[in-house]
This record gives structure tokens, sequence and C-alpha cells, in this order.
């Protein structure tokens, strides 16, 4: 399954989308899924990361410094470049706009380590990633589109998406590492769990796309409009996030795990905030759910691509 990762990936996002417009109605049932799916892929990614290195991680200076950089600095940057080819829509471009100025904490440390990134440094950065984000979203939406819209971000979804895809998961494969350095069952499930990575994968792809295909319908318009958008950007941030590793004098796999964290965002966390705002923004969730959908074939092409920029 290893090696042929790729294709599996490729497949259940096809599979995702012919299950979505075959049977809408499992639309929301499946949404329900995603937060499971993605806990459990996380705690096998977590149980590959020794308790000590990720300590080790946390004291990485410089790593923590360009992971800042590049997504608070070099993101917004682009972003504001890239606006100016937003629709007018003031709905579109808000949903836009809180999706991109939000770095993911979650999947993207399952693709940077495929891509041979430094996952336990990805994931030793999430909570100042998720403070980061919380504190500067809002002032963000002022500078683009007005005091009226700075206040849509809420710290709820934020807490519950650290409490749910990063501390229990984590908490359980520190449990679980412990357990195997002391017994041969906890060895065994412990083995057992990290072969677990591909199908975890493969499962969370598809119900993420399944899930949100559904949620498209009537908003093909918008989804034509921002798609370009959010291609330009993963074009264009592997490369602005190159200058930035070079900046920092990173590794090769520190350099791969942070333009991972530019380019992958925060679309199953501020969802949320999308779907809570009034009906006259409504168009903002369907501007979220099509980053989703751009994103995740995304990172499956830079699982190709980004050990080619960033050569050990």
């Amino acid at each position: 399954m290893e090696r042929h990762q790729v294709a599996l990936y490729v497949a259940a996002l096809a599979s995702g989308g012919l299950l979505g417009l075959v049977a809408p109605g499992a639309g929301p049932v499946l949404e329900h899924a995603i937060s499971p799916a993605l806990a459990a892929l996380l705690y096998v990614t977590f149980l590959q990361v020794p308790a000590a290195e990720l300590v080790r991680s946390a004291r990485a200076g410089r790593f923590l410094g360009a992971a800042l950089v590049v997504n608070f600095v070099a993101v917004p940057l682009v972003v504001a470049a890239l606006s100016v080819f937003l629709p007018g829509e003031r709905a579109v471009r808000l949903g836009v706009l809180l999706v991109l100025l939000a770095p993911c904490v979650d999947y993207v440390i399952v693709f940077s380590g495929l891509a041979g990134g430094s996952s336990e440094r990805l994931l030793a950065a999430t909570p100042l990633l998720l403070l980061a984000q919380l504190a500067l979203l809002p002032g963000y939406l002022y500078l683009f589109m007005g005091a009226d819209l700075a206040d849509v971000v809420e710290a709820g979804p934020f807490v519950e998406a650290f409490v749910v895809l990063i501390a229990v998961p984590l908490t359980l494969a520190w449990l679980t590492q412990a357990w195997a350095a002391r017994r041969a069952a906890g060895r065994r499930v412990s083995h057992a769990a990290s072969t677990a990575m591909v199908p975890l994968m493969t499962a969370v792809l598809l119900t993420v796309v399944a899930s949100q295909v559904p949620a498209l319908e009537g908003g093909f318009g918008g989804i034509v409009r921002v798609v370009p958008v959010y291609v330009g950007f993963l074009v264009v941030m592997p490369f602005a996030a190159l200058g930035i590793v070079r900046v920092f004098r990173l590794g090769a796999r520190d350099g791969r795990a942070i333009v991972f964290s530019g380019a992958t965002r925060n679309s199953l966390v501020v969802l949320p905030l999308a779907l809570a705002l009034p009906d006259s923004l409504a168009a903002a969730s369907v501007a979220v759910v099509t980053q989703t959908l751009v994103e995740v074939v995304g990172m499956v092409v830079y699982v190709r691509v980004v050990p080619r920029l960033v050569p050990y």
C-alpha cells in the first residue's frame, strides 16, 4: 500500500466525489465522521513520533520562526496579491480569506511526513500556530474587508480542534508508546496501528470529499471563480516558502515541512465559522468547501513534487 499510496489517494478522491454526487443525502452523516477519522489518522501519525523527539522539536527556534513567518507574513502577502482576482461578492471573498489566512494544524502533519518532512516539528508547532491564527485572523479580516467582518472569528472551533485532533490523539499515542516500551502486547498494538496509515488517509480523503460535494450544489458559479485563486495559491506558496527556508538555513526535512505548512490551510476548522455566518453570507461556506477539495488534490501532488523541490 505504501508503494501505491498516491494511486490509492487519487482513487479515494474520485470515489468520494462520485459518492457525494450519487448519494448527496449521506453528506451530513459523513461530515460528522470527518473529525473521528482525522483523529484516528493523527493518532497513528503521532504514534510514530517519540515523545522525547517532540520535546526537542519544541525547542527548535529557527523552525518555529520560519513557520510563523511563512504563515503570518508570506501567506498574507500572497493572499493580498491573489485577492485582486477574487469576485466582488462579499460572502465569497470572506470565505476565501477566512480559509487561506488560517494555517492547517491537522492533516498537514501527515502529508508532510509522507513527503519526508519533519512531522514532529510541525506537531510541536501546532499550539503556536493555533494561538497565532486565532489572535491574528480578526486583524487580517479587518485589513482585507473592514471592521464589520473582523469579529466572525470565534475561539470555540479552534479550541475544539486542538482538543479533538491534537491533544486526545497525542495523549493516546504517548500512552501507547509507554505501553509498548513495557509489554509485548503494547508493541503488537503499536505495530498494528502503524500499518494503518495509508488506509486511514484513504478513508479521510474519501470522507472529506464525499461529505463536501453535496454542499456545493447551487454554488458552482462561485466555485468557477475561486478555483483559479486556490490553484494559484498552491503554485506560488512552495516558492515563497523556499525563500524563507533559505533565510532560516533549514535542512531538507525541516524545509519540506515548512513548504507544507505554508501551503496547507485550516479548512476543517474554519468551516464551522463559515457555516455559522448569517444567510446573507452563506456563500462563504461554499468557498471554504471548494478550498478543501482543491487542497486535497494539491496535497497528493505535493507529496511527489516537494521532495524534488527540497532534495536531501
